[in-house]
């Protein structure tokens, strides 16, 4: 019995180990179905003021790059918080590749907002596919938000409004556009809807709003389908596409040590049963036994019988019986 239970004990041990594993309880990416721009972008900023909770003293006006998922790593992510006050009267000179002008105002007003930066990489016609059209340029987005709360998620961005110039994008990463083509800038807003225009320079673009960016040229050929990437969900900055098959090993283990554990209390019980039957047993024999001994012969008190033992009569002797 004392080994059972300590073995009991052990199982259960090793069953919640098993439970409890961080590759167990994580949450796994899906592996299936594209997700919006708007699901993406909330992503982003989620993790953008993750990364803003981790610094101790996070400083304004300085650019901080962001961690993004591993199904998601070619993705750069960076932020930079500032004051309202200061983007309206100085704007930001070099923020990656935009140029941002002063005479921004953000609406609602805020004390504080972040301006989050986005360069999509080779994800970029994933996401944003235009029918007829080939990226040059990894698609580039620039969004504002709130930053009174670090630990918010899903914000709505802030309306822009430039009261004194564009907004100049310089992409660096251009390819050259097919001869006889000519290339063109593309800005989608917040529902990923696309509108084009004409090039400042041969790799420049301005915008008097925010969302995504690129420069695109009409396609000749129909272009290969992107492959989708796991769809991004919001989860821990740890989170990597190969907890989902760890979760299904791990189930794959938990499901025999249950059955085992189960074998093992009916086991455990069956056992008690069997000697408390035999305890019970060995007192009945013993109460058998019992009567079956000597009867004693029952006579009548009163209007009662009570069982008596029967009398031997000892025959009298004298002290002296042999006098000289």
């Amino acid at each position: 019995m004392e080994f059972i239970y300590c073995f009991s004990v052990h199982l259960v041990f090793v069953m919640w180990i098993v439970f409890s594993s961080p590759e167990v309880t994580a949450q796994s990416l899906p592996e299936s179905s594209k997700v919006s721009v708007r699901q993406l972008d909330a992503l982003l900023q989620d993790y953008t003021y993750r990364s803003f909770v981790r610094l101790v003293h996070p400083k304004t006006g300085r650019l901080y790059n962001a961690p993004v998922p591993a199904n998601l790593s070619t993705i750069k992510l960076t932020a930079m918080r500032l004051r309202s006050g200061s983007l309206r009267s100085k704007g930001v000179h070099g923020y990656n590749e935009f140029e941002i002008p002063d005479g921004i105002i953000a609406k609602p007003y805020v004390l504080r907002l972040i301006l989050v930066f986005q360069n999509l990489g080779n994800l970029s016609s994933f996401y944003y596919g235009l029918q007829g059209y080939r990226f040059l340029a990894p698609v580039l987005g620039l969004l504002a938000y709130d930053a009174t709360n670090l630990s918010a998620t899903g914000l709505p961005e802030l309306d822009i409004t430039l009261s004194k110039g564009p907004i100049s994008i310089q992409f660096r990463d251009v390819e050259t556009a097919p001869s006889g083509s000519t290339p063109k800038c593309v800005w989608f807003d917040l529902d990923a809807l696309p509108q084009f225009s004409d090039l400042e320079s041969s790799n420049v673009c301005s915008t008097s709003h925010q969302g995504h960016f690129s420069i695109v040229v009409e396609s000749t050929a129909p272009a290969p389908a992107p492959v989708a990437p796991p769809s991004p969900v919001p989860a821990g900055p740890n989170l990597s596409p190969g907890h989902g098959k760890n979760k299904s090993k791990a189930w794959k283990i938990a499901v025999p040590v249950v059955g085992g554990f189960i074998l093992l209390v009916l086991f455990v019980m069956l056992l008690v049963w069997l000697i408390r039957y035999r305890q019970n047993k060995k007192m009945a024999e013993m109460e058998r036994q019992a009567d079956i001994g000597e009867a004693l012969q029952m006579t009548s008190i009163g209007h009662t019988r009570a069982p008596v033992a029967m009398g031997t009569r000892t025959p009298p002797s004298l002290e002296n019986e042999y006098v000289p």
